[in-house]
């Protein structure tokens, strides 16, 4: 049995693992690169193996840096299942063909401006591809054993990260090996802890957090904090936020501070489709949350939903408090970006980011201080408060990851530190070692290592 890595090495994005047992080829998430113009690129560049190749797919969740290859997978040959949680099936489903569309959209928008170089600008795939691509998820349940290939037994386990997000841990009988996918945290507002795991002879890991430890503050507080103030100034509260999670936890602490009178009842608005979708799977896969099917209805009512590309141009030209949540999260794309475009040059407005920003994300580049951020090929001022919720987080920091560890019934024979920036990856990797003394190796991109 041997592993090789096809992404997510040195970057927090474009997570795939093929795992080659026997005969026999599983990959083990299927992501986008994201973020920094080079990893940008591998995505529209050869696939590393003959995707007809590989038998299997398994997925941990349905983000897109997990999960958003897939439809260029199958166009390039991939036949075979794509194993997954149902939760997982279901936010696919949403997920993929909206990837689809925005490209189709931005790539449209690049063709009517002449911002690319390329004439015409290609979407890296469309819509009708992520529907191809659907047809091939196959739902399994937690915690019961299956077989993705003939002699590798599987089973997935709730990770806490997301709606149906799970752990991924694979045995040929002789050794296993467990994929962190992205792991929860234990005190999340709406999801149940990470369930602990008993170990594996091999661990993927991922280490986003792996340098840092999150505020213990209270989330719905600071959130509190910053729509109070932007309000008395007047202003607008824009967040970009991953469609599925952080926009449902968002909407949930904006309700509680409302029901406690904590905010006025200013418009909230959800401008993502998508989002207002993925709302809805929550009340259909109540198993890994804390929240009532009740509590789960009542996001939905939160948020006035922006459904049309001509209702999202029309809240830019629109003043007073309000709070707009957008995809996508890291500002990549999306309607977000037309936001920060009309909304970041006025200092009465703030820009409020809830997530991990990738390196080389427009996020990053605002997080970071940058006086102005490239958009449509403008620079833009950003003249707006930019403010920060890392408590919101979906990611677990190096503390909560060390604490999950700690339930190994014994150490992996190699924990291999994967999905992080090389500085948070080589942090993680030695609080592992002087804190556990486990042995880690920090994979390089493309390489292949044997699992004795």
């Amino acid at each position: 049995m041997d592993l090789q890595f096809l992404g997510a090495t040195d970057t927090v994005t474009g997570s795939k693992y093929l795992l080659r047992h026997g005969g026999t080829r599983v990959l083990v998430d299927c992501g986008l690169f994201q973020g920094y113009k080079q990893l940008r690129l591998r995505n529209r560049a050869a696939f590393p193996v003959d995707p007809a190749s590989i038998d299997a797919v398994i997925l941990t969740h349905a983000h897109i840096d997990h999960s958003g290859y897939l439809p260029l997978l199958v166009r390039q040959g991939f036949r075979g299942p794509v194993f997954c949680s149902a939760a997982t099936r279901d936010l696919c489903a949403i997920m993929l063909p909206d990837s689809g569309h925005l490209q189709e959209e931005e790539a449209a928008f690049a063709n009517r401006h002449h911002l690319s170089r390329h004439e015409p600008a290609l979407p890296l795939y469309t819509r009708d591809d992520a529907l191809a691509s659907l047809k091939q998820l196959r739902s399994v349940p937690l915690d019961t054993p299956w077989e993705p290939v003939a002699g590798l037994q599987a089973r997935l386990a709730h990770s806490g990260h997301m709606l149906g997000s799970t752990f991924v841990r694979l045995d040929d009988g002789r050794r296993s090996i467990l994929f962190s996918g992205d792991l929860g945290r234990p005190n999340d507002l709406l999801l149940k802890p990470p369930v602990a795991m008993e170990g594996a002879d091999y661990l993927v890991i991922e280490s986003t957090y792996g340098d840092r430890t999150h505020p213990h503050s209270d989330a719905v507080a600071g959130l509190g904090e910053v729509i109070r103030r932007t309000a008395a100034r007047g202003g607008a509260v824009i967040i970009p936020a991953f469609a599925v999670g952080r926009a449902q936890a968002l909407l949930y602490a904006i309700g509680q501070l409302k029901q406690q009178g904590r905010i006025a009842d200013l418009p909230v608005f959800l401008n993502s489709p998508m989002a207002a979708n993925a709302t809805q799977a929550y009340t259909r896969h109540p198993e890994g949350l804390k929240l009532t099917p009740a509590q789960c209805r009542e996001l939905a009512s939160v948020a006035r939903i922006v459904e049309t590309p001509e209702e999202s141009e029309r809240l830019n030209s629109r003043t007073g408090p309000m709070v707009i949540v957008a995809a996508s999260g890291m500002a990549t794309g999306g309607r977000v970006v037309h936001h920060l475009k009309a909304f970041a040059p006025d200092a009465r407005n703030t820009l409020l980011f809830a997530g991990y920003q990738a390196g080389g994300t427009r996020g990053a580049s605002i997080v970071g201080g940058a006086a102005t951020v490239r958009i449509h090929g403008q620079d833009i001022p950003v003249r707006a408060e930019v403010a920060r919720l890392d408590d919101l987080s979906a990611h677990a920091d190096a503390g909560e990851i060390l604490d999950w560890l700690r339930h190994f019934r014994q150490p992996p024979r190699t924990t291999f530190i994967t999905h992080g920036e090389p500085t948070a990856a080589d942090t993680l990797r030695q609080r592992i070692e002087r804190e556990l003394g486990w042995g880690c190796h920090m994979p390089y991109y493309l390489e292949t290592v044997g699992l004795a």
